[in-house]
């Protein structure tokens, strides 16, 4: 793992978080959608973030919402990409 690209997943889940009024400390196997932490709208706004950041193209239907769950499957979401 690119401990650069984790600390920037890191803290671009945070923003997300502190937008959507949860300061909490996070885990990088802690689920955010399904726990309810994040919502669909934090969705949207995280898979624009991965799109911009690392070039990755989410737009497909079939896409399964369940690999942006953790900070460990954006992770590995990323170093596939590349």
């Amino acid at each position: 793992m690119d401990m650069i690209v984790i600390d920037r997943l890191r803290r671009t889940v945070g923003d997300l978080l502190a937008a959507h009024g949860d300061r909490q400390p996070f885990s990088d196997a802690e689920t955010l959608f399904t726990s309810g932490r994040l919502d669909s709208l934090a969705a949207t706004e995280l898979i624009v973030a991965l799109e911009q950041d690392y070039g990755l193209d989410l737009g497909s239907a079939d896409f399964d919402i369940s690999a942006l769950d953790t900070v460990r499957d954006l992770s590995a979401l990323v170093e596939r990409a590349r």
